[in-house]
């Protein structure tokens, strides 16, 4: 929704002939819903799942240490264990980094996996498999995102609930504040619409909600215009394009689409007042943190409550947690603090406003990193195994799924995927992610996730 039609394709597609394939695909694109309904099967007995209405993604594009937040290694040797001791939490037997304190009184309220992993150790590569739930054709940092993507989880949440429906006044996926990305010149694949069409991409902020004068534009009617003179103009456009020729083409549905979902944005409000920080209390912003991250962060719990699906928070811009060097400074003195402050007043403010059960919080980066500290007091990319944090939304809290072994090298009990991540999320949401499907752009039927939920967590 943020970029143009034009700019979500490639150059020249608006003068290329629609061609025998792109009728086709077009018309793959019209049967989704078929596809989807047809293949749909009662959701299997995940006891405990179900509950959930929206997520909130907080992912720190990157990629934190885990062995120096989530899976602390005090046996390790000193090249590996770092110099951060672990500390008990409030769920018995429970230990994480020194660094997390304001986690440690909120353990019972968050399920811990320790023994995530995937093959890819780049970022955007990472990011990709990460959200996605799937490598991407090539492991590097040094791709973009193109109209042939398979989508990720964010994007199959939205794409399903406009299935559904979804008519809430606000977009249904939205990132904030930046995009996924290595820098602004490589941008992660998967998190726009991909194949499923430009009609489903994110609501991307692409702005800092700390901003003294932030502001979202293009989301209310301007002072000379009135609700009742624009749905004047609304019927005048639907009354012309009854006599017009109809050109048949993916494209001219799309933007029918575009211009449907800004209407109904214009005449509602409800996205403009979700997005005005400005709302909220200085006592509530303060608590969340002044900072990116902190606005970014009640800007999804906003989002949540005007009926947003799914939002992620990415902790960037960029790779912010791309600790080559000087590892253990900067995680003390400049990441961790805002992160964890936004993060406990995320859930603390949830809980209070009776919305974190029927909200899933996942929190997670592309990968983790190496377990031996380098020459330049770092850790490197290491997708070999890493933690993710879940809380709200049906998930048991205070307690640990998986484990890595002594080094925190590899998952030694229950291995988990990003795909198993991605079904327990649809499980959350009460959908089978197996059995729902869609159209990937070789008109091939794509289950939304090959993984399995994690029964552990409900």
């Amino acid at each position: 929704m943020k970029k143009s039609l034009a700019a979500a394709f490639p150059p020249g597609v608006f003068s290329r002939p629609l061609s025998r394939r792109t009728a086709l695909h077009g018309l793959g694109l019209a049967m989704l819903p078929l596809v989807t309904n047809f293949t749909r099967a009662a959701v299997p007995a995940v006891p405990g799942a179900g509950r959930a209405r929206a997520v909130i993604l907080i992912f720190n594009g990157g990629a934190p240490s885990h062995i120096d937040l989530w899976d602390p290694k005090p046996d390790a040797p000193s090249e590996v264990r770092g110099p951060f001791a672990p500390i008990k939490t409030n769920a018995p037997g429970i230990h994480i980094s020194e660094l997390l304190p304001r986690m440690a009184k909120r353990m019972d309220k968050l399920a811990l996996i320790r023994s995530v992993y995937h093959g890819h150790n780049s970022h955007n590569g990472g990011m990709h498999w990460a959200t996605v739930g799937k490598p991407y054709a090539v492991d590097s940092t040094l791709i973009t995102p193109g109209r042939t993507d398979l989508p990720c989880v964010g994007t199959l949440v939205g794409w399903l609930a406009q299935r559904d429906g979804f008519s809430r006044g606000v977009p249904p996926y939205v990132i904030t504040p930046f995009p996924h990305c290595d820098s602004k010149v490589y941008i992660t694949p998967g998190q726009y619409g991909g194949c499923l069409g430009s009609r489903f991409d994110p609501f991307v902020l692409d702005d800092d909600p700390n901003r003294a004068d932030f502001k979202v534009r293009n989301l209310s009617l301007e002072a000379d215009l009135s609700a009742a003179r624009l749905t004047e103009r609304l019927g005048l456009s639907r009354d012309l394009a009854i006599t017009a020729p109809r050109i048949l083409s993916p494209l001219t549905s799309e933007i029918d689409t575009f211009n449907q979902q800004a209407a109904t944005l214009l005449q509602t409000g409800r996205a403009a007042d979700a997005f005005d920080l400005s709302r909220e209390p200085a006592a509530v912003r303060e608590r969340y943190g002044r900072h990116s991250w902190g606005q970014s962060h009640l800007l999804a719990r906003r989002l949540v409550e005007a009926g947003t699906r799914f939002i992620t928070t990415v902790n960037g811009p960029s790779i912010q947690w791309d600790t080559h060097k000087d590892n253990f400074n900067t995680l003390k003195n400049r990441l961790v603090p805002p992160m964890e402050q936004a993060y406990a007043a995320l859930l603390d403010d949830l809980e209070e406003r009776g919305l974190l059960d029927s909200t899933l919080v996942v929190w997670m980066g592309e990968f983790g990193r190496t377990p031996k500290i380098n020459a330049e007091a770092g850790r490197d990319h290491w997708p070999g195994c890493f933690s993710v944090l879940l809380a709200g939304g049906g998930v048991r809290g205070g307690q640990v799924i998986g484990a890595s072994d002594n080094l925190g090298a590899y998952p030694l009990e229950r291995p988990t995927t990003p795909a198993d991540l991605h079904a327990s999320i649809f499980a959350a949401l009460g959908y089978d992610s197996q059995n729902l499907q869609y159209l990937a752009s070789d008109g091939r039927p794509t289950a939304l996730s090959d993984g399995t939920p994690i029964r552990e967590l409900f």
